[in-house]
């Protein structure tokens, strides 16, 4: 990318008898955020084009002392980036409003791993003050933090996702030189640990369906999933636009994963079809909110006999399940639930493998009645 040069002090003459001073880039320098090569930049400072009195002379004076000031700062800048210095400007920026800024373009886990950290450092960080020995003490906190919306202990599996987002953070700001060394080369993990991912049996399911529910767009949500197997964010911004049709007649849905943010393609059964029906010119399940999956559901599940606690987010384990249980094999199921890798479907799924079940029931204590195989 080609570097700036030089930068130079200029004015330009302007209508009502005043100059306007500004900065002249040679060749120009390119905007790191927006790509916008940049060749003048306005101050918003102004002068006297002909200065009578001693004190429009002062008032020009120290206009343009202030604006060749800039002009130095601005320059002092361009040579940091050049040579690999760091500005104590940038580095007294604030982290946190960074951390919120890249936050608020991911998934919710950002925003409560930023939470967590605005609450260990009492809501103000800067570049300047991140280092191995602070990170740690982070990473210390999560092992002990509480949970903000309960107050019980933070889920251990919770504190690990959350440190490795404040991990890629870390990572994001090495990247974009907003800090000098890459930390994170000298952090260790929160290691996970190992649960049992809740889901419904098909009969559960079926009884589920066949129980009324006082909120209708929130029952097809749920059911949807457990047919599809989508994250509820996901559900909230289905369109029809993402509603296609195979050649055969068959549909399947085609969006942008609002988690990942990669593009997925699904493919759905007719009832999953025939349960979103009638195409109207709304989202696919207006109305429904993220707020319905509290009381409303658990009053819900608690009607249709089923004490399990179920979140929204075990119907898409219920969808993995079943298809194993079916018959599917996992590599399809880690298809069909757009996994990355194998090894995460796996932990969804690793109880309904048949053949970990077929293999469950080879050692027998009771010998096999060998007239009755013949």
């Amino acid at each position: 990318m080609q570097q700036c040069k030089t930068v130079t002090l200029r004015s330009r003459a302007r209508r009502n008898g005043t100059h306007s001073l500004f900065l002249e880039f040679y060749p120009g320098y390119r905007d790191p955020k927006t790509m916008e090569l940049i060749r003048r930049r306005s101050l918003g400072i102004y002068i006297y084009s002909e200065p009578k009195t001693p004190r429009e002379k002062e008032y020009n004076a120290l206009m343009i002392e202030k604006a060749e000031a800039i002009r130095c700062n601005v320059y002092s800048e361009i040579i940091n980036e050049k040579y690999d210095f760091f500005s104590n400007n940038k580095n007294k920026e604030s982290f946190l409003d960074y951390f919120e800024e890249v936050s608020r373009t991911k998934h919710n886990k950002w925003l409560s791993s930023l939470k967590h950290f605005s609450a260990f450092c009492h809501g103000e960080c800067s570049f300047e003050e991140l280092d191995v020995e602070f990170c740690r003490k982070f990473m210390d906190y999560l092992m002990k933090a509480k949970s903000l919306s309960t107050g019980k202990p933070l889920n251990r599996n919770s504190a690990a996702d959350y440190w490795i987002i404040f991990r890629n953070i870390l990572n994001l700001a090495y990247r974009e030189r907003r800090i000098k060394e890459k930390i994170v080369d000298y952090l260790d993990y929160i290691k996970w640990v190992p649960t049992v991912k809740e889901s419904l049996t098909l009969e559960e399911l079926r009884s589920l369906y066949n129980t009324p529910c006082s909120i209708e767009v929130m029952k097809k949500a749920v059911i949807f999933s457990c047919l599809t197997g989508l994250r509820r964010s996901d559900i909230i911004n289905l369109t029809w636009e993402n509603v296609r049709k195979y050649a055969d007649g068959g549909r399947y849905l085609d969006f942008i994963c609002q988690k990942t943010k990669v593009q997925t393609v699904v493919p759905i059964s007719n009832e999953a079809y025939e349960l979103i029906q009638p195409e109207t010119d709304k989202p696919v399940f207006a109305g429904f909110t993220k707020e319905m999956s509290n009381n409303e559901m658990r009053r819900w599940l608690k009607d249709s006999g089923i004490k399990k606690h179920i979140t929204f987010h075990c119907f898409r384990h219920t969808y993995a399940s079943l298809q194993m249980e079916l018959g599917t094999d996992i590599y399809t199921v880690q298809h069909l639930l757009a996994h990355k890798n194998v090894s995460t479907t796996q932990i969804y799924v690793a109880h309904a493998s048949p053949k970990t079940r077929e293999a469950a029931n080879k050692i027998k204590l009771k010998e096999e009645d060998k007239n009755e195989n013949e």
